[in-house]
């Protein structure tokens, strides 16, 4: 009986193993068939935009609309043309703590009542700040979006602010930010942004810092609140399933009788001022299991007319896992799980930021590595093969935001907020594919070939000493007795 029960168990398995042989062999007996080299690549995709069209009501509230007939869904932004860089000294984190409570009471109604709301509606509440820009938004169905733009303009207009809200909210805040400052590349990159942008305002931290968010008080967020959300100072971005006319009629419906205040809107502050960091900085973060190694250059503002060049230019670099900064520190040494680079682009100046985690240790490595690239870009032309792949990476990437209507709208309000011609958001693809390796030189020569701001943040034991041999003029400080509400990352003299 156990005998006769193990054949039959044994036989299904025989049958398989014999079918996968004879498959094997039709595999390996074609093995000389297959291709050698991969097909070539077809011709790049277009991208097929319907034109952005413009609308503003008499109370100066700016309405931009997409249409994108085919399934019945639309996006619904308020877009506030101010974030952090209107934080006032020393309450940074005001812009974003103000943002983040917009849908956590108004009008009558509790944080959960407003969510169940959304939630009915078949969507869901986003606030939140950014720099030059506050936002909230929400997606629904076409039939949807009349009680969703009423639900929005109750929220960006009639928020709460309450006591309770305002304490959870910060408590939050300062938890979130702790965790964030522990990791040595984000406390890097915080003061790299600082050596770059000074006392300007770009330079502070967007979310705060743990003194300053224990400054900001209820009545600080109504004053920014009442200073910044104003229908001169918003626009209503609607991209899916709606026509101009719907766009207008359903702006005017909700947010028509938002009146324009009289006075002035502030004015926007310098957003650099000349830094006070050294060139390298080193702060040791005792005990830390790695090192952050951040490199950061000035950048130009989103209006600079080389803001595409320095789109690609990036790109090769540390835009993606198979640019350079990746592949000469990661896949060629194995210091670090990820280098990449990003060029972030405001109303008042700009950034670049290299950056990457690594063992102790190797910090020097990494360090002279990083700069190492920069260097390279602005000296040596860029290999053709190279750069047509990083353009693909770029034109692919901003294909897939634009597939949604939700990132449709977020595209838009970038190049809005920043007085940029809304044609371009159909002249992307072509503009990247026009850039030249001589213009990719020349910006970097410009922007890259100076001496860029270091900070190296982790346990300084295990590199300061090599670090210093190079770099004699780095400077270290302590991570436990920085003051990140200073432009000097160090707390002013009893007196001063």
């Amino acid at each position: 009986m156990s005998r006769s029960g193990t054949c039959r168990r044994t036989a299904p398995r025989l049958a398989v193993f014999t079918a996968a042989l004879v498959f094997a062999g039709h595999v390996l007996a074609g093995v000389d068939d297959f291709p050698a080299t991969p097909p070539a690549a077809g011709p790049a995709p277009t991208l097929q935009l319907p034109t952005p069209w413009v609308q503003t009501l008499a109370n100066g509230l700016q309405v931009i609309s997409v249409t994108r007939a085919g399934l019945p869904l639309v996006t619904a932004q308020l877009v506030v043309r101010s974030g952090g860089e209107m934080d006032p000294p020393r309450l940074a984190g005001l812009a974003e703590l103000t943002a983040e409570l917009l849908d956590k009471g108004a009008a009558g109604k509790t944080a959960p009542q407003i969510a169940a709301a959304a939630e009915a509606l078949g969507g869901s509440l986003d606030a939140a700040a950014d720099w030059d820009q506050s936002t909230v938004g929400i997606t629904v169905t076409t039939p949807k979006l009349a009680p969703a733009l009423a639900l929005l303009a109750e929220v960006v207009r009639q928020p709460d602010f309450s006591e309770a809200e305002l304490k959870r909210a910060k408590a939050q805040a300062v938890d979130d930010l702790r965790l964030a400052l522990s990791r040595p590349t984000a406390l890097a990159a915080l003061a790299a942004s600082r050596a770059v942008f000074g006392g300007g305002a770009y330079g502070h931290s967007r979310r705060g810092t743990p003194a300053s968010l224990a400054r900001i008080d209820r009545l600080d967020v109504r004053r920014l609140h009442q200073a910044l959300y104003r229908p001169d100072n918003a626009i209503l971005i609607l991209t899916g399933d709606i026509t101009p006319a719907q766009a207008q009629q359903l702006a005017q419906a909700s947010f028509g009788d938002w009146r324009k205040p009289a006075t002035p809107l502030p004015p926007r502050p310098a957003g650099a001022t000349a830094g006070v960091l050294p060139p390298i900085l080193l702060i040791d973060q005792h005990g830390a299991g790695q090192a952050g190694v951040v490199a950061a250059h000035a950048a130009p503002p989103r209006g600079d007319q080389d803001y595409i060049v320095g789109t690609v230019a990036n790109a090769v670099l540390g835009g993606s896992y198979s640019a350079r900064l990746n592949e000469e520190i990661r896949i060629k040494r194995g210091l670090s799980y990820g280098a990449g680079s990003q060029l972030r682009a405001f109303a008042g100046g700009g950034i670049w930021l290299a950056a990457a985690q690594t063992k102790n240790p190797s910090a020097a490595q990494v360090l002279d590595l990083m700069l190492g690239q920069f260097k390279r870009l602005a000296s040596t032309p860029v290999p053709a093969a190279e750069l047509a792949a990083r353009k693909a990476t770029l034109v692919g990437t901003y294909g897939r935001r634009l597939e949604t209507t939700a990132g449709l709208a977020a595209e838009v309000a970038a190049l809005a907020v920043h007085g940029i011609g809304l044609d371009e958001l159909g002249k992307y693809g072509a503009q990247v594919q026009a850039v030249t390796l001589r213009q990719i030189e020349n910006y970097a020569r410009r922007h890259l070939a100076r001496h860029a701001s270091v900070v190296v943040v982790g346990d300084a034991g295990a590199f300061a000493a090599a670090i210093g041999k190079e770099h004699p003029k780095a400077v270290l400080l302590e991570s436990t007795a920085l003051d990140l509400d200073s432009p000097s990352l160090q707390a002013a003299a009893p007196g001063k």
